[in-house]
């Protein structure tokens, strides 16, 4: 296809993402945008517009993913096809799915009792965990064992203690 050729013109076929395959980016993404939410007003809001704001926040980055993606196919001469897209937004629904258990977290530590700044920090420890498990199946899908599997498990977990340490930071400073 050349550049002179008109958008919407597809050249041959388009390879459609897998829904089933999850990319382990759209979790991690899905799991630090959440958390960064969590940590820059876990403390100043209540329970329900806390999670109203992760979730909206994730929905609009998920869009905002694909969008990317379509502007990227149509500065290439086409657009995918909708079936492209659709398949490309079900694979990547991971970024805002990937909230579920930290934001259910949120909700049961406020409902035992939680003052708002401790269930969000709660939230980001528990944000940790998927992030490591990530990591761990990353490393293993590489090939790695030993230190070097640990190291890259480790590594993930740190995204997580990075934005624990934001928590604290923000509230010391606020």
């Amino acid at each position: 296809m050349t550049a002179a050729e008109p958008v919407g013109r597809a050249q041959g076929p388009e390879p459609d993402p897998s829904p089933r395959v999850v990319p382990p980016a759209a979790g991690i993404y899905g799991l630090i945008v959440a958390a960064s939410v969590i940590a820059a007003v876990g403390s100043d809001l209540r329970t329900g517009p806390l999670e109203l704001a992760v979730f909206v926040t994730l929905v609009v980055y998920w869009l905002a993913e694909e969008y990317a993606a379509l502007v990227e196919h149509a500065s290439g001469g086409h657009l995918p096809s909708w079936a492209h897209t659709r398949a490309a937004l079900i694979a990547k629904w991971p970024i805002v799915s990937a909230s579920y258990i930290p934001l259910v977290t949120l909700l049961l530590a406020r409902l035992l009792g939680a003052a708002p700044s401790n269930a969000a920090l709660i939230a980001l420890v528990v944000i940790t965990a998927p992030l490591m498990l990530y990591g761990w199946r990353a490393g293993r899908a590489s090939g790695l064992r030993g230190f070097r599997l640990v190291g890259m498990t480790l590594l993930a977990g740190a995204l997580g203690v990075l934005m624990i340490l934001l928590k604290v930071a923000l509230v010391h400073l606020h």
